[in-house]
């Protein structure tokens, strides 16, 4: 198999806890993306033939990837962010206000704004960190028509809380589970719920097409919508009886994903079998929080984001201990990521006057930082990332 390198430190290598360097400067990282042989050979396959643009191979991989993920109905597109601005465009209506949490990746929000409706700030539960259910519902308008809640860090949402919401106030609901493939919430999979659920093949994610993205759905009439959409509007060749775009995914991107899909199940159990020996170990440290894991619901664990209790630490006079600790990490041979420095609504786009800043995510925002827990990391490796967890902690103890 050819992956990304990932940085292997020597035993030996001493822990740098006051500051100074390790002895290898080497680092445990944070990403692996892997393409296989196959992978790759799939994608050349489809170069040599010349026929490039989105045709069998992005077909089969979308109704591979709906029935892995316990969805009826796939529709492919050219990336993540591409997959919500057409999952919005097919349920909401511009002048809609929509239900959308202030933590989470902006495009989640973004997109909203795009199909000329208003994103309404829902605060973080302080365990989950997905939407804060209650919080939703007491923001609830007449202008209100939809739900936008994302799996976060491969973390389902409370999916019964928030359907049995939708089902109440007659709301529409959108997952963005771009982080979140083949996480299962009741022992399904999450295509099952929802209006539409919204996927990413970045790069980055738990898989990857390169670029690319999805939506599946269990209603007709939606994927109808979602592939005139996608298609510039086409109800059949040079037919237009609507406004759409061109967000086609390749036939190239095609055949990389339908080729991914045959390890993501077993890179997924990897990912899960990291995070369990992570929880071991974060279960040891006082001060530092393990995700906790939505009841009924299983994690891809795209990200494993662990949360700091300043009052557990010296706070430094410099900087906020969160950063002081990945900073001591990082000096161990630990990569780490902020997932995300600051909630939406400080974002300068959205923090104009008037704007409603949510607690709880603000509060995220200083105190998580994620940890690596990929697929393809060694035993030795997340011993390593464990170790590393319980010597910063002593070192900066309060």
């Amino acid at each position: 198999m050819t992956t990304s390198s990932i940085a292997q430190r020597p035993e030996a290598q001493s822990l740098a806890l006051n500051g100074g360097s390790p002895v290898s400067s080497a680092m445990i990282q944070m990403i692996a993306v892997n393409l296989s042989e196959q992978d790759i050979d799939s994608a050349v396959t489809v170069l040599r033939s010349g026929m490039l643009a989105q045709g069998k191979n992005v077909a089969e991989f979308e109704t591979r990837f709906a029935a892995m993920s316990d969805a009826r109905l796939a529709v492919a597109c050219a990336n993540g962010t591409c997959a919500l601005q057409l999952a919005y465009g097919a349920l909401i209506e511009p002048g809609d206000e929509v239900l959308c949490p202030a933590w989470t990746y902006i495009a989640t929000a973004s997109m909203i704004v795009a199909v000329g409706a208003t994103p309404v700030w829902i605060d973080a539960d302080p365990h989950t960190y997905n939407i804060n259910v209650d919080d939703a519902a007491s923001k609830i308008t007449p202008k209100t028509t939809a739900i936008a809640c994302t799996h976060l860090y491969g973390n389902p949402v409370d999916i019964d809380a928030v359907e049995a919401l939708a089902i109440k106030q007659g709301l529409s609901i959108i997952y963005d589970a771009a982080q979140a493939h083949l996480a299962t919430y009741n022992r399904r999979g999450i295509g099952t719920y929802g209006d539409a659920v919204t996927y990413s093949f970045y790069p980055t994610k738990n898989m990857t097409t390169c670029e690319g993205g999805m939506v599946t759905t269990n209603d007709d009439e939606i994927e109808i919508k979602l592939r005139k959409l996608r298609s510039h509007g086409e109800s059949d060749k040079y037919l237009h009886d609507s406004i759409g775009f061109n967000y086609r995914m390749s036939d190239v991107e095609g055949a990389v994903g339908r080729s991914q899909l045959e390890s993501l199940a077993e890179r997924t159990h990897r990912r899960r079998q990291n995070a369990t020996t992570l929880d071991r170990a974060l279960a040891q440290i006082d001060g530092l929080h393990a995700p906790t894991i939505t009841n009924g619901a299983e994690s891809a664990y795209h990200l494993y984001a662990v949360r700091i209790d300043p009052d557990a630490f010296v706070t430094p006079e410099d900087k906020p201990i969160r950063d002081k600790f990945v900073e001591a990490l990082r000096a161990e041979g630990v990569a780490t990521a902020v997932h995300y420095p600051m909630s939406l609504t400080r974002q300068p786009v959205f923090n104009t006057p008037g704007v409603e800043h949510q607690p709880v995510s603000d509060r995220l925002s200083q105190t998580l930082f994620c940890i690596p827990v990929h697929d393809a990391l060694t035993e030795h490796q997340i011993a390593l990332v464990s170790e590393a967890l319980a010597k910063v902690a002593v070192a900066l103890r309060a």
